[in-house]
């Protein structure tokens, strides 16, 4: 790296964010130093935004944004299989593989899980346990934005997985915003018969490119539930639901649309100290199987970036557009605001 400095995004509060030349950062023992060349805009950054930053991994001001892919700038002491030039991903956390959840098999619940974030500026660093589990070579002819949808595909793969989804089932995916088109997508790959809704209707136009059989706009109707079971042999609801908006009153619907013995899948994360109302009666008699599913692990990245890499993924219908590093805020602000699916920011080139 011949300069030594960088451009970064840093939020300092509440829609509060500066462009600043920052160090550029050094690679540690173990540690890969990365040349962000796309980072993508999610639920999660427009939240960190609009709040000011996050109770655990963001205190302000700090450099933000997790979805990225880029090329190897540097690699530290120790650090094998990672050259400079190299085509790389990274998913945002790892695990301990330690603690008791992760030698019980359910890493995603690790108690000790490190996460990242830094993704807004023209280079980051890999710590060295995400180097170890989670930094992973991008796949010729998979571009960097692309590649940079591997952690948000991750978590839907894993949704999909304890979703229980058969063959000819028919699948409900309450939410059309990226999680949501992923799992529109997923069930359309395990063969079932998907049921998409939103209130938006260019996301719900995006779902039905990407495969979905039936769209309900949720605006548009009287009855979310009732519509969307009408949709259904005898209206007796859908084989599996899947939240994926995390608003409460979505995940109290999303009980609704399920037949006898069907599995909710409560995957969109509400505020914490949120509750819902469940019917007793309804998840007793109808024997309800009710899950929430959370985040990733090494495994479910590997099986999303070679979905990616296969093209049994529509990438390119996420990346809604392009902007460069400085218009950051703005690319945010279209989150917020429900406009596209996903922006792609992408530093300047020197």
């Amino acid at each position: 790296m011949a300069k030594d400095t960088m451009q970064a995004a840093v939020l300092y509060g509440p829609e509060d964010v500066r462009m600043e030349e920052r160090p550029i950062p050094k690679a540690g023992p173990g540690e890969v130093v990365v040349k962000v060349k796309a980072a993508l805009t999610c639920g999660t950054d427009a939240k960190v935004f609009l709040r000011g930053g996050h109770p655990t991994m963001i205190r302000p001001p700090a450099i933000f944004g997790h979805e990225f892919a880029g090329d190897v700038a540097e690699v530290g002491e120790g650090v094998e299989g990672f050259t400079p030039g190299m085509r790389v991903v990274s998913a945002n956390s790892a695990p301990c593989n330690r603690c008791f959840y992760c030698k019980v098999g359910r890493q995603s619940m690790c108690e000790d899980v490190l996460y990242i974030n830094g993704a807004y500026a023209e280079y980051t660093s890999v710590p060295p346990r995400i180097v170890r589990q989670n930094l992973l070579e991008i796949p010729a002819g998979v571009p960097y934005e692309h590649a940079a949808l591997v952690e948000p595909l991750a978590c839907a793969v894993h949704g999909a997985e304890e979703s229980g989804i058969r063959v000819g089932d028919i699948v409900v995916v309450n939410g059309a915003g990226p999680i949501g088109l992923f799992f529109v997508q997923l069930a359309k790959l395990k063969g079932a018969w998907v049921i998409s809704s939103d209130v938006v209707t260019q996301r719900l136009q995006v779902a039905e490119s990407l495969g979905a059989d039936k769209i309900v706009d949720a605006s548009g109707v009287a009855d979310q539930v009732a519509a969307v079971r009408a949709l259904t042999p005898a209206s007796r609801g859908a084989d599996v639901v899947i939240e994926a908006t995390g608003v409460p009153q979505v995940w109290e619907k999303s009980l609704l649309m399920g037949r006898k013995g069907a599995i909710i899948n409560l995957f969109g994360g509400c505020k914490p100290g949120t509750s819902i109302t469940v019917d007793t009666k309804l998840l007793h008699y109808s024997e309800l199987t009710i899950k929430g599913v959370y985040h990733h692990t090494p495994y479910y990245v590997r099986r999303a970036l070679d979905l990616i890499a296969r093209r049994q993924i529509d990438a390119e219908a996420f990346i809604t557009r392009r902007l460069p590093l400085s218009r950051v805020a703005e690319a945010l602000e279209m989150i917020v605001k429900h406009d596209g699916i996903k922006s792609a920011v992408v530093p300047e080139e020197d």
